[in-house]
């Protein structure tokens, strides 16, 4: 009879979920992210929340009330709908705030009550409806964040024990709430831990969550993080006057787009005179590896591309890059080369076959990944050649693999010379030169030997 009667009363208690926010205006919400995002896109970035919030918030098994806070909540009425209540947070600090909003929905004569906030763009229904579940053994419920705070908080009746912190948004906010309740004799169960999104940090930090399951965020914040992906186009150059115009008509539809950097290694050729003002220019010692660390250095992007000067870049390669990253922090495009020689179609399979199955890219293939991941990994290897192959090596050992664009760059061949023959007497050098890098040799001497078939750098 005790099952049935607690059975009924549990069917009929009424459950409210408040959503603790802002109306998302821009300039006064997730301003720690600035200036990494602008204050529009912070805003944005607010919206996609929100949006994906209001979708799992309909899978939870209570009413809908949001606290709001800011001006008139326009978008917050027009995301969660006529359904949701929508009531003023009052209130001097948090506590205050997150105590009179309990009161309030007490008040309009709730059993059960969560609060949570709106920065865990990874929070699913079934956690809120879980923390309910757990009402029904403890007095109050808690979810940590990782940074020492506390994303959830619920009780079935008000407890004032739970807001007697001295400061909020500091990392001892979860243990000194727990300890205040413990004190206090009551009891506390513990929800899911997750991670607020504030920073920059904790932008990186989900990035590399959606890579291993990109179900952990909706589809929104989804669609932001892929279409706000910063990258930085970084291009070495040396001796390159015959090339490094159509390089710049390339990226000039791109500029507002991404950061481009060129490179160069002391050209005597007037390369730099060519670009002028139009583009970035950072100079160095010569050197293809060097001269893309110190670009790298330079830059501010999420993501690094590196590319060659004598590449055709494909439509649209800055989606082709953000799609690939939002699956892996490492990759490259596909090759194909401005040759039609049977030798050259061979040498471009070979080299997609390479890095799609061997892991191994090459920097013709327009090397990108993730700015933080490259450094940790220690940048490319300041050899006289041979960089982008120890770098492959080197990120294959780190156990990454790249992850390979639907569309293909189309590189020069001029470093294979002119004909069959000197196609293949190039392609055997190739292979040589890897193998004796393989086997220790010294890049010194394998640039002699590869000195003669193009400009070097």
């Amino acid at each position: 009879m005790m099952d049935l009667h607690n059975i009924f009363n549990k069917k009929n208690n009424r459950n409210a979920y408040v959503i603790f926010t802002r109306e998302p205006v821009a300039g006064a919400t997730k301003t720690r992210l600035m200036p990494f995002y602008s204050a529009e896109k912070c805003a944005e970035l607010h919206r996609c929340f929100l949006r994906d919030l209001a979708g799992e918030a309909k899978k939870v098994h209570a009413d809908i009330i949001i606290a709001y806070t800011g001006s008139e909540p326009v978008f917050l009425r027009e995301t969660f709908g006529s359904r949701a209540k929508y009531i003023a947070q009052r209130g001097n600090d948090l506590g205050q705030k997150m105590e009179n909003a309990f009161a309030d929905a007490f008040e309009m004569g709730y059993d059960r009550i969560i609060l949570t906030g709106t920065d865990i763009p990874e929070l699913k229904a079934k956690t809120v409806n879980a923390a309910y579940e757990m009402l029904d053994a403890y007095d109050i419920v808690l979810g940590p964040t990782e940074d020492g705070g506390y994303y959830l908080i619920g009780m079935s009746s008000l407890h004032h024990e739970a807001f007697d912190v001295k400061l909020y948004g500091v990392s001892t906010v979860f243990e000194e709430t727990k300890a205040s309740i413990m004190d206090s004799g009551l009891s506390v169960g513990i929800a899911d831990e997750y991670s607020d999104i504030d920073e920059k940090e904790d932008i990186e930090g989900l990035m590399d969550r959606v890579r291993a399951d990109r179900s952990v965020i909706g589809p929104d914040t989804g669609r932001f993080l892929k279409n706000n992906m910063t990258v930085s186009i970084i291009i070495p150059v040396y001796n390159e006057s015959h090339n490094i115009g159509s390089m710049m008509d390339q990226l000039r539809p791109y500029k507002d787009d991404a950061e481009i950097i060129f490179v160069d290694g002391e050209s005597t050729d007037g390369t730099v005179s060519q670009i002028g003002d139009e583009f970035r220019v950072i100079c160095c010692e010569k050197g293809r590896g060097r001269q893309m660390n110190e670009g790298a250095l330079a830059s501010g992007g999420e993501v690094l591309f590196f590319l060659h000067c004598d590449s055709v870049i494909p439509e649209d390669f800055l989606s082709e890059i953000r799609a690939c990253m939002m699956r892996k922090p490492y990759g490259c495009f596909g090759v194909k080369f401005d040759s039609h020689n049977l030798f050259m179609f061979t040498n471009r399979i070979i080299s997609n076959h390479r890095a799609l199955f061997r892991g191994l890219a090459f920097g013709d293939q327009g090397i990108f990944i993730d700015r933080k991941l490259f450094f940790d990994a220690g940048s490319f290897p300041e050899l006289p050649v041979m960089e982008d192959y120890g770098f492959s090596r080197k990120m294959k050992s780190l156990g990454y693999r790249p992850v390979m664009t639907r569309r293909r760059i189309l590189t020069s061949s001029r470093r294979y010379g002119k004909g069959t023959v000197s196609i293949l007497k190039t392609e055997m050098l190739m292979w040589y030169l890897r193998m004796l890098y393989r086997h220790g040799a010294d890049p010194g001497e394998l640039i002699e030997m590869y000195g003669d078939i193009r400009e070097k750098y």
